[in-house]
């Protein structure tokens, strides 16, 4: 086990007769990844967060409730319970239309044994097609910031793998200094054995 010192903050900083230019140039690329990971990182985590919570603000404006029609008795025989949440819940054909007038069928989710055109509500785009309820604004604020939360921690991730690879480099080019002056002083030093 390797006995250590005291941790110093901002060693790299610190004043040192013995510190070559690798050192200086490392602590510089020290600096830069940290401080490009943090501003890369939160650029990219903000604008994938607003991108998202104005993509959910915009379908909350645009989609509508349209009552649509079961185009067929729903599968499966009704339920004789009274609280419907219980009730076995089936895909069935309904059909609608768009506020332009176009007619649009598609499945939904209906109680089993419904009857045929018994109303149902579904939700739709501007071109009258079936897409699901639109979120709330609170659910579009949880998902916009998990979602850009991700999107952050992965683009910051970027600088930190290439702060890495070279401080591996400049490490590599460190060591490779060190065995060209031990090649060059060390049988100044004392007997070799070879």
């Amino acid at each position: 086990m390797a006995l250590r010192g005291p941790k110093v903050w901002l060693w790299r900083w610190r004043r040192n007769p013995l510190k070559r230019r690798a050192d200086r140039v490392e602590a510089w690329v020290v600096l830069g990844v940290w401080t490009l990971t943090v501003v890369v990182g939160v650029l990219a985590g903000l604008s994938v967060s607003r991108s998202v919570e104005d993509g959910l603000a915009r379908e909350r404006v645009e989609w509508r409730p349209v009552e649509a029609r079961l185009a067929e008795k729903a599968p499966g025989r009704a339920a004789e319970i009274d609280d419907a949440s219980r009730a076995e819940h089936v895909w069935a054909q309904a059909r609608w239309a768009a506020a332009d007038g176009s007619s649009h069928s598609g499945q939904v989710r209906v109680l089993a044994g419904s009857a045929a055109g018994t109303p149902i509500t579904v939700w739709t785009d501007r071109e009258g097609l079936q897409v699901t309820r639109p979120v709330t604004e609170s659910q579009a604020r949880v998902r916009a910031v998990l979602i850009g939360g991700a999107a952050g921690f992965l683009t910051a991730v970027l600088p930190l793998a290439a702060g890495r690879a070279t401080r591996r480099h400049l490490e590599r080019r460190r060591i490779d200094q060190w065995d060209a002056e031990w090649a060059r002083f060390g049988p100044m030093w004392g007997r070799t054995t070879g």
